[in-house]
Parts: C-alpha cells; structure tokens; sequence
C-alpha cells in the first residue's frame, strides 16, 4: 500500500526537524563546554593572579616590618646611646659628690680634732680660770672685808646695772630701726594719698561785717526807740554790733549757719531800703529758705565729690552746714571731704574696703554740725547721728573712735583717724590762736618739768620740739633716753596738739676752772 505524499512529506519534515533538534543540541551541549572551559581558564587565571599579588603583598609587608625593625633598633640604639650617656653623667656627678664628701669628710675630722684640742685647752683653761677665781675671791674677801654672798650682791647689782644699761641701748636701736622702717612704709602710703588731695584754708572767725552805703543806715537798723534792731536779733538769734566804724555794722554769733542767714538778710535789707520788724520778719525768713538751698547743695556737692552715695537726706543737709563751719581757720566740709579722699586712698594702698573708708572720712566730724545743740563730744554726737540714720556698725566706729575714744577696733577706723590728722596737721592747714598757742607751750614746758631730774625745759619751733637739760650727776645717759620716752608718752596722753612733737633730752658734764 502506497503512502500518501502528503504523509511523507510530513514524515520527511518531521525528520528533518528532529535532525536539525539533534544538531541544535549537540552545538549547545559543545557550547556549553565551551563556555565551561573558558570560565575555567579564566577562573584559573584569576586564581594565578591572586596568587601572584598576595605573593606581592606578602614580599611588600616582609619588607616595610624589616624596614620598621630596623629603625626601631636604631631608635633603640639611639635611646641607649642617650641612657649610656646620662648613666656616664650621673657617675661623673656621683664621683664629684663622693669627691667632695671625702674632702668635707676630711674637713670635719679636722674640725673634730681641733675642737677636740679647744675643748681640752678649754677645759684647761676653766680649771685655771676656777683655780683664779678662788684666789681672787679669797683675795677680794682678805681685802675688802665681805663675805661670799655680799660679794654675790654686789656683783649681781652690778651686772644688772650693766646689762640693763645694754638692753637699753638694745632696745633704743630696734626702736629707732622700727621706726625708721614705719616711718618709710607710712611715709609711702600717706605721700600718694596727700598727692590726689588739696587743703583749702579759711579764717575762723564769730563775726561777719556788712557794709553801708552810708552812716544814716545805722540809724534805720536800730529803728525807733530801738526796735528794728531788737526785733532783727530775737529772729536770727545774733548780736548786731553798731558803734563808730564808718560805714559798716558787726554781726556777732558762735553759730555759723545764723550768722550767715544775719549777714544775707541784713545786706537784703540794706540793699532795699525798707526797714521795720514786718519787713524784717519776711526777709530773714526768705534767708532761711535760701540758706536752706544753699546748704541742701552744699551737702550734695561734697557728696558727688566724694563719690558716696545713698546717703539719708538729713546726714547730706548737716554736711552742708559744715560748709559754714570752721576749725582753727580749715573748713570743715572741705576737711572732711579731703579726709574722705585720704582715707580711701590710704585704704587701697592697703588692700581694705575703700567704701567703708571713704564714707566714714566724709561723715566722721558729722557732730560739729549740731555741736552748739548738743552737749557731748562731737565724734560721739556724729556717732548717734549715724547709727539713728542707719550707717553701718564700721562706719558708726569709725566716726566714733576718729579721736581715740574708744580705740579704733577696724583697719578702716584707724585710717580715718590717721587721715583726719594728716588733713589737720599738714604745714598751713590749721591755724592756732594766740591764747591756745601759748598754753600749748606752757603745757609742754610743765609736764618736761615735772619728771624728776629736770633742771630746766625751753618749747621751740613754734611747739613742735621740746628741749630738756638734766642734771647729769641724777641722770645718766640711758636715763635720759627713759626721760625722753616717758616725756613723749606723757605729752601724748595728756595734750592735743597738731602734727608731732620733738622730746629732745640733753646732758652734759662742764668742768671749769680758772687760771690765776
């Protein structure tokens, strides 16, 4: 039976096919291989080539460690090198130390030898002294007839003589070494303070003088029958003093600020012309609000000066009226801000509150404003003034013990008492009146000659020196420096007196004779 041809075209189709399937796979499995063989070479390749890097890297390392071995061991070396050299120094050193140790070893045992023949020579020599002392003693007890303890009580007396003859000297030089020593430091501390201050200088004075355009003015003062005169002085609480001085009426008064208002208002009635008590009443009253003011700034201006603040408005108006009060011819405003200036400047030399300082030096003569009120001294009144206005406890002690009474208890109350005494005793800043200057020196006259010994006491140099003569067969030479001190010591307990006083004691011994 014959096969259609159809069918075998699709047989010889589907033959074809599957051949070229089979060929297809055997060119895929070969391809495969292929592409293995050539991954193999490749990963082999790359395996010889890592190979040969690590062997690169590993040639690299071997030789950077060779590298690093070889300059630590010169480091090493080179710190050997160093240690050797310090090792050789300290040996050298340690030798020179041992040298040395020798020779002072060998300077002792010298030393120890010779002291060893002092000692024995010593020892000799008190055996020998020991010996001669009891010969002399036995010698002295033959000759003058006393026994072993008189002859102790004599001795004794005159040893005491003698040694408290050379304490004295002792003591006079440390005293004068201090002094001068203190006086340097003083002198530097209180020289840049009075540098940053002045003085200003007034004339004390209880009267004030108003001119007159003409001498009938007097007569419209006094007022009928006297009135306008008593009338002006019940108000403002003065003298008015009318007498023969052309052209000028005295007003006289203890109390600055009422004698200040008298002058402003009777120079205001003057200048007007009219004068009677209505008259009078308004324009001493229109005084006391000016004077007031005046004194309001005053206060205020010597506060700014200082740089003091917060202080009660009652303390600014009494320092104000310390602007109208004066002591031995200083103003006191003016004094009291200089002691503040002094006071602080002292403190900061010295390294403690200069605040405190500078306040108290303002306040401490705070009393003299209302001394004609209150009986008291003035630091003690200023002191009260300032404790009922609430001040500090230091600044109150400082301004109550600026005179010593009580004794300062802080470094800041002496400062103020030291300013407040360079700021009266500088050379022209106090004036003294005659009757005070010549007590002052019959003062210091009488109590030089009250100390037994004194032949006679002459103050000099306007009482800043006194000079005593001693009897020189009553006092001997260390006597008279006791005299000198003791008479400094009294001077200063019982007189006040400006700046320092000068004991100077004087001895002498005259011999005279006559040829003939």
């Amino acid at each position: 039976m014959q096969m259609a041809p159809e069918l075998l075209i699709g047989i010889g189709v589907v033959a074809v096919v599957a051949i070229l399937a089979v060929v297809y796979g055997i060119l895929l499995i070969r391809g495969a291989e292929r592409e293995r063989e050539r991954v193999a070479r490749e990963t082999q390749e790359r395996i010889e080539a890592a190979q040969r890097e690590s062997e690169a890297h590993k040639k690299e390392a071997i030789l950077a460690a060779k590298e690093e071995a070889l300059r630590l061991r010169d480091q090493v070396e080179k710190e050997n090198r160093q240690r050797r050299g310090e090792i050789e120094r300290a040996e050298r050193r340690i030798d020179q130390r041992e040298e040395a140790i020798g020779r002072k070893q060998a300077e002792l045992d010298d030393r120890e030898r010779k002291l060893a023949q002092r000692t024995q020579e010593h020892t000799r020599r008190e055996q020998d002294l020991a010996e001669l002392v009891d010969q002399q003693k036995a010698e002295l007890q033959r000759i003058s007839g006393l026994s072993t303890e008189e002859a102790k009580r004599v001795l004794l007396s005159a040893i005491e003589q003698e040694l408290r003859h050379e304490t004295a000297l002792l003591l006079s030089e440390i005293e004068e070494e201090t002094k001068r020593e203190a006086d340097r430091r003083a002198a530097n501390v209180v020289s840049l303070a009075i540098q940053r201050c002045a003085v200003d200088q007034t004339t004390e004075t209880t009267v004030s003088v108003v001119p007159l355009p003409g001498d009938d003015m007097k007569g419209r003062i006094i007022g009928r029958e006297g009135r306008n005169i008593r009338a002006f002085e019940q108000l403002t609480g003065v003298d008015v003093i009318i007498d023969d001085t052309p052209e000028a009426v005295v007003i006289s008064g203890f109390d600055p600020v009422r004698r200040e208002i008298a002058r402003m208002a009777l120079e205001s009635l003057v200048s007007d012309g009219r004068i009677h008590p209505g008259r009078i009443e308004e324009t001493i009253t229109k005084c006391r609000k000016q004077m007031e003011q005046r004194i309001r700034e005053a206060g205020e201006r010597a506060v700014f000066e200082t740089g003091v603040t917060g202080l009660h408005p009652e303390l600014v108006m009494l320092l104000g009226k310390l602007q109208f009060r004066t002591s031995y011819g200083q103003n006191v405003l003016n004094h009291s801000v200089e002691v503040s200036h002094l006071a602080a400047a002292m403190a900061a030399e010295l390294k403690v509150d200069v605040a405190v300082a500078r306040r108290a030096g303002l306040l401490h003569d705070l009393g003299k404003a209302v001394d004609f009120e209150v009986d008291g001294p003035h630091a003690q009144i200023g002191y009260e003034i300032a404790k009922a206005r609430r001040e500090s406890e230091g600044i109150c002690h400082a301004i109550q013990a600026h005179h010593l009474e009580p004794e300062p208890r802080t470094v800041e109350a002496v400062l103020v008492h030291s300013a407040d005494a360079i700021s009266a005793s500088r050379p022209g800043a106090r004036r003294e009146t005659l009757e005070m200057y010549i007590k002052r020196l019959e003062g210091l006259e009488q109590i030089a000659e009250s100390f037994a010994g004194v032949e006679k006491s002459f103050a000099i140099s306007a009482g800043r020196e006194v000079r005593v003569i001693v009897k020189p067969d009553r006092v001997d030479d260390v006597g008279a420096m006791r005299l000198a001190k003791g008479m400094a010591q009294k001077i200063e307990e019982e007189l006040n007196y400006p700046g320092n006083i000068k004991v100077t004691v004087i001895r002498e011994t005259r011999a005279v004779e006559y040829a003939k």
